[in-house]
């Protein structure tokens, strides 16, 4: 077994996705940390949609329990800086939150308590609206200075190739593809193509057998599978 970073660890559910749906991650990453250092921000689809519907203030409605989260697991274990695991869309709303610039009128002082982020099948590139919010933000304000202070790590799978020509399962995949990027005929993890991952500065690694929905009998980025082949990077 590889050996692992014993810090803290929180999971951040991915867009339109909520926490209950991450307890398989929970109880994989157990196998390597003490489950009580794991913790899955209690995100809701209510966080992702809104109510009324406002899904451009998601971003901020979930950095809010991020921020809780955090805190929480840095006043349980005093001086272990937290690695925050953000599956998708809430890769991106950590690192909104890790950048400590206002966003949409919201800023929080991490003050230390996180040291590392880990990113899984989180686009950076995307024209998607909403996720474009984020990311404009990001790049907007992202600096070398930022990568010397969190070690980030973005674990995407390529597992996926994209083909307007192809079967079902490629068909799908360059329409899922095609939603992030101008390109689908690409490998992906199935619904995001692997090179929109790709960041400047982090540590870009690629995974070969994961899939992106955390959906029952898949080999998803939660499960034990999934897990044993980035856990190396926590």
């Amino acid at each position: 077994m590889p050996v692992v970073r014993q810090n803290p660890v929180v999971i951040v559910p991915g867009v339109l996705f909520w926490d209950s749906l991450y307890e398989v991650m929970r109880d994989a990453l157990s196998a390597w940390i003490p489950a009580e250092k794991i913790a899955i921000a209690p995100v809701t689809l209510l966080d992702w949609i809104g109510l009324p519907p406002s899904p451009e203030r998601s971003t901020n409605r979930v950095m809010a329990v991020l921020d809780r989260t955090v805190r929480g697991m840095a006043s349980r274990f005093p001086g272990e800086p937290v690695t925050i695991v953000g599956h998708s869309g809430g890769g991106t709303v950590a690192m909104v939150y890790l950048l400590e610039r206002p966003f949409q009128g919201d800023v929080y002082a991490v003050n230390g308590m996180v040291g590392r982020l880990v990113t899984l099948g989180t686009p950076f590139h995307t024209h998607e609206h909403f996720a474009k919010i984020k990311t404009d933000f990001i790049f907007s304000h992202l600096s070398p200075e930022f990568f010397r202070k969190y070690q980030v790590v973005s674990v995407v799978s390529d597992r996926y190739e994209g083909a307007l020509d192809g079967g079902i399962t490629e068909k799908l995949c360059y329409m899922f593809y095609r939603g992030v990027t101008d390109d689908g005929n690409l490998a992906g993890d199935g619904v995001v193509p692997a090179r929109s991952c790709f960041l400047e500065g982090a540590e870009n690694v690629t995974i070969p057998e994961c899939e992106h929905l955390p959906a029952p009998h898949t080999k998803w980025y939660g499960t034990k599978d999934g897990v044993e082949q980035w856990i190396k990077w926590l």
